[in-house]
């Protein structure tokens, strides 16, 4: 599967159809409104026309970014395209409508909600007729097997077999390409074997998924193996697989299981989405945003800070360290140095208030999270996010899945200059507090939104402006 090429169809056919609609929607402007005797020439010689074929199909590609129209694009269903194309042709034609200078002559408040109406029908249909051109292209070549997801069974006797012939024999398909399966438990004999290869245990998971390219992982574990299913998930909720697992009759009773297939496998959906795509999207824009204008602003605050660094100690400026972040990649996170030049040699070590390697400055520093700052530039690299978990190092990181093994679940978001767990505990002085601080940080990823991070950046300022940081 060519996703980019995949992405392009959608691009192009969107800029197509914004394209055609504007143009559609001029005539209809210039002459049904204005009455105007129609002329080509009057089109093609009239400059807002070209204005508008520049910048509005720049708009709604920008807008279809954020909205997350091209982010699974093997993976849609016509109806709730349908439906997010509506909602998304309703708030950009209210954004156009609004804020381009509109020459008509009109008479009525009516002439406006007709042009209106004529816009938003324009876009949503034109729209709509290209969209659902590609996809149900798309959708047919899945249920054929021309396009499919690779795909890992966790299970290996009964319910394993059973939903593998299933999934395999069903028409239409739904696009499993299964790579092989992994056991939960040990066994002498693993009956999907005379089906597919055994590719390990499921603790294997991680990497197989990376070295497989594995978009889908199917838990069909047996009833005494259930025990287990917590542990299977927490091994693979770091990646970006989809996980579905077959649901008991108690899941059915409970409402658990949603599906929109009406011949498909019944199973519970796990999405890897921690938060709506538009969210998504508009979280890396502010990051963007918000890091240009900190760094912008503190400017002379950073001037202040380089000469205090130097003056409180000899040493570089900067200190950068080695940290791990999101799907568990290495990444160097810069800091103000506020300790001593050889503070850490060896094995690693955490501060604490009273630490006597940290200079006088670097204590200021550390009370008013200026020594974080640097970090700004790393979000615009993208390395980082304004909020999120805050990255630690391997050597910490060990120490810590001994005691807590969920603590891979933060793993799934990009690290952040500020947390919850930030908030409230500030700097861990050792692995104890790191655990504690953990069940803030796992709350944060399973309850993701920009209104969540609104608030944990304003308390994050309020602890800067009272000078009351760990």
């Amino acid at each position: 599967m060519n996703r980019q090429l995949q992405q392009a169809k959608y691009i192009f056919a969107d800029w197509t159809a914004s394209i055609i609609s504007w143009t559609l929607f001029f005539m209809y402007r210039k002459y049904y409104i204005s009455l105007e005797p129609f002329s080509w020439a009057e089109i093609f010689g009239d400059v807002n026309f070209y204005y508008g074929i520049l910048v509005v199909p720049f708009f709604w590609l920008i807008l279809y970014v954020i909205a997350g129209y091209y982010r699974k694009v093997f993976r849609k269903s016509r109806i709730r395209e349908l439906s997010q194309i509506f909602s998304t042709t309703f708030i950009g034609v209210t954004i156009i409508f609004f804020t381009l200078i509109l020459d008509d002559m009109v008479v009525s408040y009516r002439s406006y909600l007709q042009s209106f109406l004529v816009l938003f029908a324009l876009q949503f249909v034109i729209t709509s007729i290209f969209h659902l051109t590609i996809t149900t292209r798309t959708v047919k070549k899945i249920h054929r097997k021309k396009i499919g997801f690779n795909t890992i069974i966790v299970g290996s006797s009964d319910n394993a077999v059973k939903i593998f012939l299933d999934l395999d024999k069903q028409f239409p398909s739904a696009g499993n390409r299964f790579v092989g399966f992994v056991n939960a438990k040990l066994y002498d004999k693993y009956k999907l074997v005379d089906y597919l290869p055994h590719l390990g245990n499921y603790k294997d998971l991680s990497a197989l998924i990376r070295e497989l390219k594995v978009e889908e992982v199917i838990i069909a574990v047996e009833r005494q193996e259930h025990e287990l299913v917590e542990n299977i998930i927490a091994e693979i909720e770091d990646t970006e697989v989809m996980i579905k697992i077959i649901p008991i009759m108690q899941d059915y009773l409970m409402g658990s299981v949603k599906t929109t297939a009406i011949f498909g496998e019944p199973l519970i959906q796990i999405s890897p989405d921690l938060m709506p795509a538009w969210q998504i999207s508009l979280k890396r824009l502010i990051d963007i945003v918000a890091s240009l204008f900190a760094i912008i602003l503190l400017l002379p605050v950073y001037l202040f800070l380089i000469i205090g660094v130097k003056r409180s100690s000899k040493g570089p400026v900067f200190y950068f360290q080695d940290r791990i972040g999101l799907h568990g990649e290495p990444f160097k996170i810069p800091k103000f140095r506020s300790m001593v030049v050889g503070a850490e040699k060896g094995t690693p070590q955490l501060s604490s208030d009273s630490d006597s390697r940290i200079t006088r400055f670097g204590l200021m520093m550390r009370k008013l999270r200026l020594d974080e700052t640097p970090q700004f530039f790393t979000v615009l690299k993208g390395e980082m996010s304004l909020v999120g978990p805050r990255p630690e190092r391997q050597y910490f990181i060990d120490q810590i899945m001994k005691k807590a093994p969920h603590y891979r679940l933060l793993h799934r978001v990009k690290p952040g200059i500020t947390s919850w767990g930030q908030v409230k505990y500030g700097y861990a002085s050792n692995v104890d507090e790191m655990v504690q601080r953990l069940k803030y940080d796992i709350l944060y990823v399973e309850n993701m939104s920009l209104a969540m991070d609104f608030k944990i950046m304003a308390y994050t300022i309020l602890i800067v402006l009272q000078g009351s940081g760990k």
